[in-house]
């Protein structure tokens, strides 16, 4: 019958696979037809919330607000392909990994550069809450039954996403590339046929376009004042959730295949041109098909003059552009929607990449835990994408997975990174002129440093009007976070430093002096083999002075351990320490300080012995006296524990089990053979 070790070592490999070795790891990394989906999907699938966005927006002032839509979509395209081409200069520049965060610590100095990862992790983790939440709002559009469950839903998606991922991101990527492609044909496939349609005449209206748009009641003045200027530059900075995404392929450069920064500047080119693309052929067909979408729908769609209700469902844009677009279609309209749904789900997986590793450059640099820079058994940096699923989930459960609410959040942390490394571009390129004499090279700094000059001045001045815009509705909460996560990381580095000062060795003589002896204290309850062996081991130690040690909780079982202990004949001297309470602790503890107190220049080793067991519950048939004694005994300085085991029958086969199950076995190089270098049992 197998354990419960092998059945979670079953379970474990079922759900994450086989372990790599270390040197595959050339082996995983990535064609630029897998790093599009990877990288992009979060990009691409803006087009299914931006446009719904722009014009959410908009409607506060009316229909009259929508004329201005193409032009605030052309503000945010013109931001996106600044920003691209910016990118692209950075990818040839710092292509280890460290993305914004390397740039800005580099060039502008380690507090401007957490400050860029702070922002930067931030935006990942809001990524994964607002794609998902989104795409649980599409499913509860198809799906009845998903209504009222959507908050459930995401986090189940979310689950979905964190096992596809710790399989390994090549695993990950092969399995989301179709997909993705698929929402690319989708997409670009419904504008063609729908500008085609329209060039022969024969484009329908959306259902929404028999509905009438009226302003909010709050909202009087014309798109020409003062609020209404205001309310354009609102749309625009909630377009600007396009520009999502595009950071990660800087830190993802050595996911790439060789040339890394070629591929990864191809990438990029890729992915502006095809989010671009998608993104105007919506807002422009939603405005050719008479689109009706309102921030308050109940109250602002009138159908003859009446508001429509509670009960009127709003689709997203996409979803009515599908619907009139193959109007004689059905089943492309369902193609189109689950591509849509599918898209927003495999956007959160480019979080997934990025955070895990610039988590990890960030452990490395001692800001983080530790524990995030290590790989996991596929070679995936596990912890962190464990760390990235979690927060994503109290995010959404905290927010009830509305992304109108979460969307107020987004955008802020990518603006700050865009603008601060952008800047630090400008500083790199203006130091490397400093030396450079080549004229061709020179050349192509200054042009370099041209692009990056007009990226910070674009990016900075779009960071100023999301903050403006934003900061009420929420944006407010993201910057805590990103401070709350500057401090902390400031803290966990200080940590480690001062870790590391106090255990730097001294090279002054007293320092590498040996201690004057090593005294000895075995620990004794009864007189039995784990004692005799524990006695043994402290004896083969040559110590300067060995005592056996028990405590008097019974005065009657005390006395007769000392006769046995004198008829046995043991060359070790027992002492007994008196317990009036009956506490076994405390009197060791001290018995031990005594000692150090009258011997400061000796250290003291206490051997305990323990029993080995080989199944859990026996560990609460048995008393836990030698782990709370291990804890206390930790902090006393000058005093070393040794354990001493001893096996009993059930622990047989314990092992093997533990070197198959233990967590992280690979990371530690401890584990043992895979399933296909494991002699079968059975055989001929």
């Amino acid at each position: 019958m197998p354990s419960v070790a092998d059945l979670t070592d079953a379970a474990k490999r079922l759900l994450v696979g086989r372990p790599f070795r270390s040197e595959k790891l050339s082996e995983r990394l990535l064609p630029k037809r897998i790093a599009l989906p990877v990288f992009a999907s979060d990009a691409l699938s803006s087009v299914a919330y931006a446009p719904d966005e722009i014009f959410l927006t908009l409607s506060i002032a009316g229909i009259a607000a929508y004329t201005v839509s193409p032009w605030v979509t052309l503000a945010v395209l013109l931001v996106m392909l600044v920003v691209v081409t910016s990118y692209r200069q950075n990818v040839h520049a710092y292509p280890s990994g460290g993305g914004d965060y390397e740039v800005a610590t580099v060039n502008l100095g380690p507090t401007a550069g957490l400050g860029v990862a702070s922002a930067l992790l931030v935006d990942y983790v809001l990524t994964v809450a607002v794609s998902i939440a989104a795409a649980a709002q599409y499913a509860a559009t198809a799906l009845e039954f998903v209504r009222g469950h959507e908050t459930l839903v995401a986090v189940g998606l979310v689950l979905v996403l964190m096992s596809a991922n710790l399989r390994g991101m090549k695993e990950s990527g092969a399995a989301f590339a179709i997909p993705t492609y698929f929402f690319m044909v989708a997409v670009l496939g419904m504008s063609a046929w729908g500008f085609l349609r329209y060039l022969f005449g024969d484009l329908p209206q959306v259902a929404s376009a028999e509905l009438e748009l009226r302003a909010e009641d709050h909202f009087t003045a014309g798109l020409t004042s003062l609020a209404g200027g205001f309310l354009i530059l609102r749309a625009f900075s909630s377009g600007c959730a396009a520009l999502t995404g595009v950071q990660s392929i800087s830190n993802g450069v050595p996911a790439f295949r060789k040339p890394k920064s070629r591929n990864a500047a191809t990438t990029l080119l890729l992915l502006g041109l095809i989010s671009t693309t998608m993104l105007m052929s919506i807002v422009a067909l939603a405005n050719l098909t008479g689109l009706r979408y309102a921030e308050v729908p109940a109250e602002q769609l009138l159908r003859d003059g009446v508001p429509v209700g509670e009960d009127y469902v709003q689709t997203p844009v996409i979803g009515q552009l599908a619907d009139a677009i193959f109007d004689h279609f059905s089943p492309a309209f369902y193609l189109v929607a689950a591509a849509t749904g599918i898209i927003l789900v495999l956007a959160a997986n480019t979080a997934f990449n990025g955070f895990p590793v610039l988590a990890s450059v960030l452990a490395k640099d001692g800001f983080l835990p530790r524990q995030l820079h290590t790989r996991g058994d596929r070679l995936a940096f596990s912890n962190g994408i464990i760390a990235l699923a979690g927060a994503a989930i109290v995010l959404i459960v905290v927010f009830d997975a509305r992304v109108t609410e979460l969307i107020q959040l987004y955008i802020v942390g990518v603006f700050v990174s865009f603008t601060i490394s952008q800047l630090g571009m400008v500083r790199h390129w203006t130091r490397l002129l400093r030396t450079e004499t080549d004229r061709v090279k020179r050349r192509r700094m200054r042009r370099s440093r041209a692009i990056n000059t007009v990226g910070v001045s674009l990016t900075g001045l779009v960071l100023v009007v999301v903050l403006t815009t934003k900061f009420m509705q929420g944006a407010w909460l993201a910057l805590v976070a990103m401070a709350f996560l500057f401090v902390n990381m400031r803290l966990i580095r200080r940590h480690y430093a001062a870790v590391a000062r106090e255990l730097e060795p001294q090279h002054s003589p007293q320092a590498r002096a040996l201690p004057s002896g090593v005294r000895g204290v075995v620990l004794v309850s009864k007189l039995h083999k784990p004692t005799l062996r524990a006695l043994a081991y402290a004896r083969a130690a040559r110590l300067t002075a060995l005592e056996a040690v028990t405590v008097a909780v019974d005065p009657k079982e005390a006395a007769a351990l000392q006769r046995q202990w004198e008829e046995a004949g043991i060359p070790v001297p027992l002492t007994v320490l008196d317990s009036p309470y009956r506490d076994i602790i405390r009197p060791v503890v001290q018995h031990v300080k005594d000692i150090r107190a009258r011997y400061p220049r000796d250290l003291v080793t206490v051997y305990i012995p323990e029993y080995v067991l080989g199944h859990w519950w026996e560990a609460l048939l048995h008393n836990q006296s030698a782990l709370r004694l291990r804890t206390w005994l930790r902090y006393t300085p000058g005093v070393m524990v040794a354990s001493v085991p001893w096996q009993l029958s059930s622990s047989a086969g314990a092992e093997e089990r533990i070197e198959r199950s233990a967590p992280g076995a690979v990371r530690r190089g401890t584990f043992g053979p895979t399933p296909d270098e494991r002699p079968r049992r059975g055989g001929r």
